[in-house]
């Protein structure tokens, strides 16, 4: 029997978008479309939700904090997640209450700290000792804790974005009694702890991870009772889930996600009296697929290459600036051209094997290896699928190139920018030449 077709879960600009778009507002260019983001967050809540009712979806600023997406993402019922005092300013611009946001960081700062506290955040998740004893002289300000534990998992993903294993800067180790050490130094010191929380990585194609996770701070939990009478009323088993990149990548429904998580948890709470509020911070599984990148095509050129005879390059109009996850961890991302016939009808005539690269000073190879029309030329549109995670926010001036813009999709079809490209005014303001220097 043939394999059923997988289900395309991407959002993708027609070519009379890409055209419009790009003329309003330039390339490169990031794109984010409403209608897919506020889905997207519907169907993780409710497969959520329909296994664990009052479960809290928490989203992942790292994966994009621009605040126009973190005001949506809290207009769907989000709480919000915040990595820094910058996400936190954001999520205060785009008018989220500090009550509806978490903070993470495994070296938060005392300004930090005291700026989340003192303007009323609502979670901080605990890291290391130093910052439990620092947090202790901010107690009895509204604000809950959970702890962080690494639960020793190691998943199957990249090993720059694996996170839950024993040998990781995040957290408390289980194995070694220091999760349970900093549950007793928080009590002790009056610090209301809730729960707790892990995070085992990220793009996690399917949930074998994710559920050790689970499971495992779940019986930490079981094990806290026994032993010190401690009722766990939240467990925060993070995000994680992957996104379809290529068509290679296939990732599990949310449903199916969430079904299996919550069943293992509810598993390993069986027969101990604890019915905690479950939680997940999902960050690239709701805006990576609502976002794609436009660029320009600039030149194409072929050049000798050994084994293969010859090579044919690409280069585009941004590059390791605003996206460096290809340099970063190997990722591989769909191409496309816009429009497989140009404006006077003419055909691409079949495809041919390109690499597509940036225009900065370094190898800056974007996408190796991709299918692209056979008659690519200077002028033409390619439109990289998936790239709201991750890219805007990991953008950078290298080369002093200006950060793109952002232009949000409305749901009636019309659009705005919800973010401006740099301009070199500002990226020069903070420079400062010493009058010693004149």
């Amino acid at each position: 029997m043939t394999a059923a077709p997988l289900q395309e879960t991407r959002f993708r600009l027609s070519e009379q978008q890409a055209r419009e778009l790009a003329e309003t507002y330039g390339t490169p260019l990031y794109v984010v479309d409403e209608a897919h983001f506020r889905q997207r967050i519907r169907t993780y809540c409710d497969g959520f939700r329909a296994v664990a009712p009052t479960g809290e979806l928490s989203f992942a600023t790292k994966a994009n904090s621009t605040v126009a997406l973190i005001k949506i993402a809290y207009q769907e019922g989000c709480s919000i997640d915040v990595a820094s005092e910058g996400e936190f300013r954001a999520a205060l611009m785009a008018g989220v209450p500090a009550s509806a946001c978490h903070l993470h960081g495994n070296n938060k700062q005392i300004g930090e700290l005291e700026t989340a506290i003192e303007a009323g955040i609502g979670m901080i998740v605990l890291d290391n000792f130093e910052e439990i004893e620092c947090i202790a002289k901010f107690a009895g300000h509204g604000t809950k804790f959970v702890i962080r534990l690494a639960p020793g998992v190691d998943p199957v993903t990249h090993a720059k974005i694996s996170t839950g294993q024993a040998d990781t800067k995040f957290g408390f180790n289980i194995m070694d009694g220091s999760g349970e050490r900093a549950l007793l130094r928080a009590i002790e010191l009056g610090l209301p702890v809730i729960g707790f929380h892990c995070h085992v990585g990220s793009q996690l194609l399917d949930p074998e991870a994710q559920i050790s996770g689970g499971e495992l701070i779940a019986k930490f939990a079981a094990e806290m009772k026994v032993r010190h009478g401690f009722e766990t009323t939240y467990l925060n088993v993070g995000g994680g889930l992957g996104v379809r990149y290529t068509d290679g990548d296939v990732p599990m429904s949310h449903a199916d996600y969430c079904r299996e998580i919550v069943v293992a948890i509810d598993k390993a709470l069986a027969d101990t009296g604890l019915n905690p509020k479950l939680a997940q911070e999902p960050g690239r599984s709701l805006i990576g697929e609502s976002g794609v990148t436009l660029y320009r095509v600039g030149s194409v050129k072929i050049v000798p290459a050994k084994e293969i005879g010859t090579r044919t390059y690409v280069a585009v109009d941004g590059g390791l600036s605003d996206n460096p996850r290809p340099a970063l961890y190997g990722s591989k991302y769909t191409v496309e051209r816009v429009a497989r016939k140009r404006p006077d009808g003419t055909g691409s005539g079949g495809d041919r094997t390109y690499t597509v690269s940036g225009k900065h000073c370094e190898t800056d190879k974007l996408f190796g290896d991709v299918q692209l029309p056979a008659d690519l030329a200077a002028g033409d549109l390619l439109q990289v699928l998936c790239t709201g995670a991750y890219n805007s926010s990991m953008a950078s001036n290298y080369n002093r190139y200006p950060r793109p813009a952002t232009a949000l999709i409305f749901r009636d079809g019309s659009h705005t920018l919800i973010q401006r490209r740099d301009t070199y005014e500002e990226m020069l303001a903070r420079e400062i030449l010493p009058k010693e220097l004149a």
